[in-house]
């Protein structure tokens, strides 16, 4: 039997996902500073894959080192554009360049899900999408960022799948979900059969 089930995360859409899932969790956001990992492994010339795994097992890790006997759901998405891994947003003025190298080009969004017991990770699953971005124009992407919250900008890197930034995109070849941030189906199947 499950005693809790905890998402070290402070993502919205994360929760809500998991909610319409009726996977039922407390949020524990773990706070990783997630721009010092990507800068250090980046370093070691690692895969956008290991990137985004290695974030979403130390987040569920970090948290479930406090919360033993809890299962820790940890989630990461990256995206990578020809290798490069592009990093959120810390500005607007960012956000413009970022749009402009996405800007007519496909990328991948990965997105990695963890769940870790008593500080140590027990599954993990990968998932990847192909995103294309249609050519849009400086004026275009400018109007686009003007129409987008703080929140939703810094959060969701520059675009919300499921908001206003679907229709940046030409075409999208991947699951919707993983997408939004978290495989759920994957975790549905992993903890139907989870044995405590």
């Amino acid at each position: 039997m499950i005693n809790k089930i905890i998402l070290a995360s402070k993502s919205k859409v994360r929760k809500k996902i998991l909610d319409q899932n009726d996977i039922i969790c407390q949020i524990i956001p773990s706070n990783v500073d997630e721009e010092m990992v990507k800068q250090s492994l980046g370093k070691e010339k690692v895969t956008s894959e290991y990137i985004s795994k290695n974030l979403a097992e130390l987040k569920a890790n970090k948290v479930s080192q406090k919360y033993l006997d809890s299962l820790v759901i940890g989630a990461d998405s990256v995206i990578d554009l020809n290798g490069k891994i592009i990093s959120k947003p810390t500005n607007r003025k960012e956000a413009l360049e970022i749009l402009k190298n996405l800007n007519g080009q496909t990328h991948q969004l990965i997105s990695s899900v963890c769940i870790s017991r008593n500080g140590k990770m027990i599954w993990n699953y990968t998932d990847k999408a192909k995103l294309t971005m249609r050519k849009m124009t400086d004026e275009e992407l400018i109007n686009y960022l003007s129409k987008l919250s703080d929140e939703a900008l810094y959060s969701y890197n520059v675009y919300q799948i499921e908001g206003l930034g679907r229709s940046l995109f030409s075409k999208i070849d991947g699951n919707k979900n993983s997408i939004m941030g978290i495989p759920v189906e994957k975790i549905k199947t992993y903890l139907s059969n989870y044995d405590s």
